[in-house]
């Protein structure tokens, strides 16, 4: 059986250091390898590259308890990290990518629009990191906000899978709506949430937020629970202003609390997802 693969693209940043130690303990888990991306810009630096990059990954991979004999493999390429991720994902075969940001303040300037079109185009699901350090147990409880579009459930499965190689729990947050309508959505959609993971035999729990500021009550309950993951769905997969434009997928990416955040977009028919972590 072929070993999953995961994708760090790399920049010597310690959000870059970050987000492979969240690599490396998630392929503990997987019994993944995890491939390192350095992008230059010219033939003539790619042998300084290679052994700059060698050295920092193994340096890494020695400073970790857990993961730190994952399989690695590091790659130097020549062009620009956010144009080549997807090709080089789909090239190899890469089924999660672990990407580093600095926060709301270096978001735009650190990735730029090119990542922020690789992210919300992106047909393999990204991990966000910032700083914050992963458990060596992993992803061990992680927020879901299932809002009142059908298209986030599409990520209860990944969600499920990735809670079932990291024996995690699920907080699911549902916006709480006055209009009675809605209330009678946000209460199948407990329904439909519990049903899902106690069927999975998942821990799960079920959390009404109000809707306003929504995206802030979803950070405040992953910090109440000590999350280490949200999960959510871009729902404006190609609405890139709109996307990163102050709404809550960007305040969720960029949360003052530096908790992951796992990106799927929807897609139209069947999961490409579910062959994730199964």
């Amino acid at each position: 059986m072929n070993k999953k693969k995961l994708l760090v693209p790399f920049d010597f940043t310690e959000v870059a250091e970050s987000a492979v130690v969240h690599a490396l303990v998630t392929a503990n888990v997987l019994n993944a390898e995890v491939h390192v991306l350095h992008v230059v810009g010219k033939k003539e630096d790619i042998k300084e590259s290679k052994e700059k990059l060698e050295d920092a990954v193994n340096k890494i991979k020695g400073n970790v308890s857990v993961g730190g004999d994952a399989e690695t493999i590091n790659h130097i390429r020549v062009g620009n990290i956010f144009d080549d991720i997807a090709e080089f994902s789909a090239e190899i075969g890469i089924e999660l990518i672990f990407m580093g940001t600095h926060g709301a303040s270096g978001w735009q300037h650190i990735t730029g629009s090119h990542a922020l079109k690789v992210v919300t185009s992106s047909p393999t699901p990204f991990i966000i990191v910032q700083e914050h350090k992963i458990n060596d147990s992993g992803y061990d409880d992680i927020v879901v906000p299932l809002d009142l579009h059908k298209e986030t459930k599409q990520k209860l499965t990944l969600v499920a899978n990735m809670a079932k190689y990291f024996n995690s729990r699920v907080h699911v947050v549902i916006p709480d709506e006055s209009d009675e309508f809605l209330k009678h959505t946000v209460k199948a959609n407990i329904i439909f949430a519990k049903k899902f993971f106690d069927e999975r035999e998942i821990e799960v729990t079920t959390t009404l937020a109000p809707s306003g500021n929504f995206n802030k009550e979803v950070v405040k309950h992953a910090v109440k629970v000590d999350a280490d993951l949200i999960a959510i769905m871009n729902l404006q997969k190609n609405a890139l202003v709109p996307l990163f434009g102050g709404n809550h997928e960007q305040y969720m990416i960029t949360n003052e609390a530096q908790i992951p955040v796992l990106i799927v977009n929807p897609i139209e028919a069947t999961n490409p997802y579910q062959v994730i972590f199964t």
